[in-house]
C-alpha cells in the first residue's frame, strides 16, 4: 500500500515531541511523525503527498463523554438552548407545529430554567403554544422533561401517579401533575415511552446524523454514555452496513438503573459483564458501567454537602448503600465503573464506594472514572488521584452564556469552585474533555475555546466565567484527544500521532496557536481520518 505524507503545515502531535514538520501513514498507521526531510525518505519516492496549505493537523478528537442515539434524536429535534424567553420557546413551538400537518407528537429540547418565568415551567406554558398534539422538551441537561397536558394523558399521569425512586413528578398546590418531569420520572415515563414509540428506523437514522455530526467535527472516538440493547443494535446495524467498520471507534457504558432492589441490580452487572466479553471489535466495544449518583444543579436535583440558596436539596439517586454492592461486583469484573457526580455529596458517595470496592478485590488494574464533578469540595481532586480515579468534564457545561442559572442555584461561595479543571491536573488525576452531546452543542473546536478562554462559544458577549481556570490551549488539546483516549485505556494506540500508533486525525483550517485562540469559534474541520481512511474531506486538500 502506497504511503501517505502530510506537511507543509502545523502538526501537533500531543506525544512527547509536541509539535512535527511532517506525518506519514501506511495504511491504518502512523510510521513517522517528526521533520520533513526523514518523513520524505521513509514514506518513499512514489508516496502520496498531501500539502496542508499552513493548516493546523491535531489527533483525532475523542468525546469521552456521549450520548449517541440521543444526539443523533436530538439533532431532528426544536432547538430551544438559545430561546432565552417563554415567547421565544412557544413561537418556535408553533412554527414547529406549523411545518407538520399531521404530527403524532411535537419534540424538543435544550431549553433553560432561567428562560422560563420564575424557573418554573407549566404544561399550561405549552398547551398556549401546541396544545392539540404532545409535546415533550428534553432540559438543556437532560434531567428533566417538560411536557404539556396532552402528553400527560398520553403518558396516563394523574395526581395518583407515585413518584418513581430517584425522581419526582412537578405537582401543582392541587396536587396535580404541572408538566414537569425531574430525574427518573423522565426517564421512566416520558423517555421510556417514546423510546418503545420509535422504530428501529429512526433509531438507525439517528445513528446517521451522530457519524456524520461527528466526522465533520473531527471526532474520531466516542464514550458513550447511557447504552442500553436499544443503541447496541442500532450501533451493531450501522457497523453492518459500512461491512463491520465505523467511521469511529466507540467505547460504551452500560446503563444501570437503581431499581431499589439489588438482585436485581445486580442482575445488570451481570449483562454488562457478559456483553464486555462479546462485543469487543476495534469498532464497537462495552467497557463498562454507568450510574447516576445524583441529578444537576440547575434543576436542584444534584446532592450538595449544603442546601441549595432556596433552602431546600436533594436525595442521591443512588446511596451509599444501594451503589457499593454495583460497584464491587463490577470491579471485580473488570468493568470499568463511571459515575455521574454533579454534587459534592455525589462525588463522595461515588469515591466512598470506589474506595471500599479497592478494599474488597485487592490489586486490581482498574482505570475508573467520575463524570462532570461541577461543584466538588475541596480534596476531592487529590482523592481521585491516589485512587486513580479519572475526571471526566466538560467544558461546554461552563459557558457563561448558561451559568447565570447555575450560579443562583447555589447562590454562596461556592459558585467560586465551578468546573475546576486545573485542580484535577495540579493533583495528579487524569483529566478527560468530552461534551456530553446532546446536553451541549457536540462541536469539538468549541469545546476547546472555552477550556482555553472560560469564554462563551454561544455569545460573544457574555463576559468570562472564572477565567482562572481556562487552561493554556496545549493542555486543553491534549485532555480533549490523548487523555480522553487513555481514559478507556486506548493510551498505546491512539490519541497521539507517533510511530505505530492509529492513523486517527483531523485537520483544522486555522491554527489558533499562531492566529490566536479566538479563530477557533469560526474554524472548520477540513478532513477527518480514522484508521487512515478519510471519513470527511470538505475537498480542499
Amino acid at each position: 500500500m502506497t504511503s501517505t505524507i502530510y506537511s507543509g503545515g502545523r502538526i501537533f502531535t500531543a506525544g512527547t515531541d509536541t509539535w512535527a514538520e511532517a506525518l506519514v501513514v501506511d495504511g491504518d498507521t502512523i510510521v513517522f511523525a517528526g521533520d520533513a526531510t526523514a518523513a520524505a525518505a521513509i514514506a518513499g519516492a512514489d508516496a502520496d503527498s498531501v500539502d496542508l496549505g499552513g493548516r493546523l493537523l491535531v489527533p483525532g478528537f475523542t468525546d469521552a463523554h456521549t450520548h449517541l442515539i440521543a444526539m443523533g434524536e436530538a439533532l431532528s429535534k426544536v432547538g430551544l438552548t438559545d430561546a432565552r424567553n417563554l415567547a421565544t420557546i412557544q413561537q418556535r413551538l408553533r412554527q414547529a407545529r406549523a411545518t407538520q400537518p399531521k404530527p403524532t407528537r411535537l419534540l424538543g429540547r435544550g431549553w433553560l430554567f432561567d428562560s422560563v418565568p420564575d424557573g418554573t415551567p407549566t404544561a399550561a406554558m405549552l398547551d398556549e403554544a401546541v396544545p392539540d398534539v404532545p409535546v415533550y422538551l428534553d432540559a438543556n441537561d437532560y434531567h428533566s422533561c417538560w411536557v404539556n397536558s396532552a402528553a400527560l394523558v398520553e403518558l396516563g399521569i394523574t395526581r395518583d401517579t407515585p413518584d418513581p425512586h430517584g425522581g419526582s413528578i412537578g405537582r401543582d398546590a392541587d396536587g396535580e401533575p404541572n408538566g414537569m418531569l425531574y430525574e427518573t420520572a423522565a426517564h421512566a415515563h416520558a423517555w421510556a415511552f417514546l423510546a418503545d414509540a420509535t422504530s428501529d428506523a429512526d433509531r438507525d437514522a439517528a445513528v446517521e446524523r451522530t457519524l456524520a455530526a461527528y466526522s465533520a467535527a473531527g471526532v474520531t472516538g466516542a464514550v458513550d454514555m447511557a447504552f442500553d440493547e436499544l443503541g447496541l443494535a442500532a450501533l451493531q446495524r450501522a457497523s453492518e452496513r459500512r461491512g463491520g467498520v465505523l467511521p469511529i471507534r466507540i467505547a460504551a457504558h452500560w446503563f444501570i438503573e437503581n431499581t431499589g432492589d439489588d438482585d436485581a441490580n445486580l442482575a445488570q452487572v451481570s449483562r454488562a459483564t457478559e456483553l464486555a466479553r462479546t462485543v469487543r471489535s476495534p469498532w464497537l466495544r462495552i467497557v463498562g458501567i454507568k450510574l447516576v449518583v445524583d441529578g444537576v444543579i440547575d434543576a436542584c436535583t444534584a446532592a450538595m454537602r449544603h442546601p441549595y440558596a432556596d433552602g431546600t436539596n436533594a436525595q442521591p439517586i443512588w446511596s451509599l448503600t444501594a451503589i457499593t454492592p454495583v460497584v464491587t461486583a463490577a470491579d471485580a469484573a473488570g468493568l470499568q465503573i463511571a459515575l455521574h457526580a454533579i454534587g459534592d455529596l455525589a462525588s463522595d458517595i461515588a469515591l466512598d464506594a470506589l474506595e471500599h470496592a479497592v478494599q474488597a478485590n485487592g490489586d486490581l488494574q482498574r482505570r475508573h472514572r467520575i463524570e462532570h464533578l461541577e461543584y466538588a469540595a475541596p480534596g476531592t481532586a487529590e482523592r481521585m488521584a491516589r485512587l486513580g480515579v479519572t475526571a471526566s468534564m466538560q467544558p461546554v457545561h461552563a459557558d457563561p452564556a448558561i451559568f447565570d442559572n447555575w450560579a443562583a442555584m447555589l447562590g454562596d461561595d461556592r459558585v467560586d469552585r465551578a468546573f475546576a479543571w486545573p485542580e484535577y491536573v495540579e493533583a495528579g488525576a487524569l483529566l478527560a474533555f468530552s461534551t456530553d452531546a446532546p446536553t451541549a452543542p457536540h462541536h469539538a473546536l468549541d469545546n476547546l475555546y472555552i477550556a482555553a478562554t472560560r469564554r462563551s462559544a454561544l455569545d460573544a458577549s457574555a463576559p468570562p466565567i472564572h477565567p482562572r481556570y481556562a487552561l493554556p490551549l496545549d493542555e486543553a488539546l491534549r485532555h480533549a484527544t490523548r487523555d480522553a483516549a487513555t481514559s478507556v485505556g486506548e493510551e498505546n494506540t491512539r490519541g497521539r500521532l507517533e510511530t505505530n500508533l492509529a492513523a486517527d486525525f483531523a485537520v483544522i483550517d486555522a491554527d489558533p496557536f499562531t492566529q490566536g485562540v479566538e479563530s477557533l469559534l469560526s474554524a472548520q474541520i477540513v478532513r477527518t481520518v480514522v484508521a487512515g481512511m478519510v471519513q470527511h474531506d470538505t475537498g480542499v486538500l
